[in-house]
């Protein structure tokens, strides 16, 4: 077994059931909760969806909202003037020029406003299936620390290698195991290294902790 394999099986074992941890019913709803999830957890998200879906059902529901009022609505979470902007000029240019559908493509889902290549990719794995593995935080820390990727490379560079180390039918599934590892065991603060079988290859662990057991 690789180091790779090895890796992704044990963190399979940690967390057998990863998925997708923002609530929603329809394509659009999808997008909004990843957009409002920039610097936010999924959490506090989900507490705000459930409210802001109930009120406004529709994408028309949300065109004819004012923009104080989707700033209202969301104002808890961070960020929240530019998302409201980005979610209402999404909105718009969806019923204009798509017909209230999201489109497929990644080029055209990065020329909505507030939709980067992180959360295209997020969309595109998670509603359409498509073999995408985004990188977030926790994603690029984990990479790092596991080296997978090296300390210096942006969010970027990490989703190309980790391209490269896993097969297109993993993508997916090794975005969830990652951001589940990173979100709940090899956090950023206070990892969980004792605990862990992946510390004797862990950069962090063998540059920080073994030198001082």
């Amino acid at each position: 077994m690789n180091k790779v394999e090895f890796i992704f099986d044990y963190l399979e074992e940690l967390f057998p059931d990863a998925h997708c941890e923002l609530e929603y019913h329809k394509d659009y709803e999808l997008l909004i909760a990843i957009i409002l999830s920039a610097q936010c957890t999924d959490k506090r998200v989900n507490m705000i969806t459930r409210e802001l879906f109930k009120k406004y059902s529709t994408l028309e529901a949300i065109n004819a909202a004012s923009l104080k009022d989707i700033e209202n609505d969301i104002k808890s979470l961070g960020l929240y003037k530019n998302k409201a902007k980005n979610i209402k000029e999404t909105v718009a240019i969806l019923l204009q020029e798509y017909n209230g559908k999201i489109p497929r493509e990644k080029d055209l889902l990065t020329k909505l406003p507030g939709v980067g290549n992180k959360t295209a990719n997020v969309f595109r794995a998670e509603w359409y299936k498509e073999a995408e593995i985004a990188v977030d935080t926790h994603v690029a820390r984990v990479a790092k620390r596991l080296g997978l990727a090296k300390e210096s490379d942006d969010v970027n560079q990490v989703e190309k290698k980790l391209r490269k180390l896993l097969r297109k039918s993993q993508y997916i599934k090794a975005h969830h195991l990652l951001i589940h590892f990173g979100r709940y065991f090899c956090k950023a603060i206070n990892p969980n290294c004792a605990e862990c079988k992946l510390k004797d290859i862990c950069n962090l662990y063998n540059s920080k902790f073994a030198s001082k057991s």
